[in-house]
């Protein structure tokens, strides 16, 4: 027998996703065998079984925010280096996750001529997804890649988002990840700004805010109970 249609379908969405990414990644890195070889090793690692939010889809919505916020970008080929390789590396260890990411653009990149002050700025732009409240005024690469990645706080499919954190936690105990859930929650509702650019804030602060405000309160809800 064959598979159930909604497996079959996933299946044939996320094949779909990955060559329109492959594609994607030989627009901006170049098509030469290294590229190629690096552009490979990059989508199957956002693959990875165990991801459940930091995945292919999540790539895909962080490169279309960048693409949308752009125009704000001083080098918008390092802000989409840096989309790529920002959670190249996951486990679930903050902080370390982000320093690997930077760690395996800087060994991979040179091998695909991409210029060393670029190779710099893409790792740089990666270690600062590590805490998006760190950002130095003017700093424009910066507050694009980081707007682009908290895009989905102020998006449709917030409660998606959220469920799929918890699947990636998975294993820590409720109230553990409710205590840290929310200590990330109240940390980025106390900036003053969620977004630095002005196109990010008009779009999405109103909503991310709200959004960030609801989960927060289920999440204390929960602990009390």
């Amino acid at each position: 027998m064959g598979e159930p249609g909604a497996a079959a379908g996933r299946r044939a969405g996320r094949g779909r996703r990955w060559e329109a990414l492959v594609q994607r990644w030989e627009v901006l890195a170049g098509g030469s065998p290294a590229a190629r070889a690096l552009g490979a090793e990059l989508v199957a690692r956002w693959a990875e079984p165990h991801r459940r939010y930091h995945d292919l889809a999540h790539l895909t919505a962080v490169l279309d925010a960048v693409g949308e916020l752009a125009g704000e970008a001083e080098d918008p080929a390092a802000v989409r280096l840096a989309a790529w390789f920002h959670d190249a590396v996951y486990d679930g260890r903050p902080g370390w996750d982000e320093e690997r990411s930077a760690q395996l653009a800087q060994s991979r990149l040179p091998r695909c001529g991409v210029p060393a002050a670029r190779i710099g700025e893409t790792a740089r732009l990666v270690r600062l997804t590590a805490a998006h409240d760190t950002l130095a005024d003017g700093d424009a690469n910066g507050a694009v890649l980081c707007d682009a990645d908290l895009a989905v706080l102020g998006r449709p499919g917030y409660d998606a988002y959220a469920a799929a954190i918890r699947q990636e936690y998975a294993h820590v105990p409720d109230d553990l990840f409710r205590a840290g859930r929310a200590e990330v929650l109240r940390r980025l509702l106390a900036a003053p700004r969620l977004y630095r650019t002005a196109q990010a804030a008009g779009l999405w602060e109103e909503r991310a805010r709200a959004n960030m405000t609801a989960e927060l309160a289920r999440l204390t809800a929960g602990s009390a109970g």
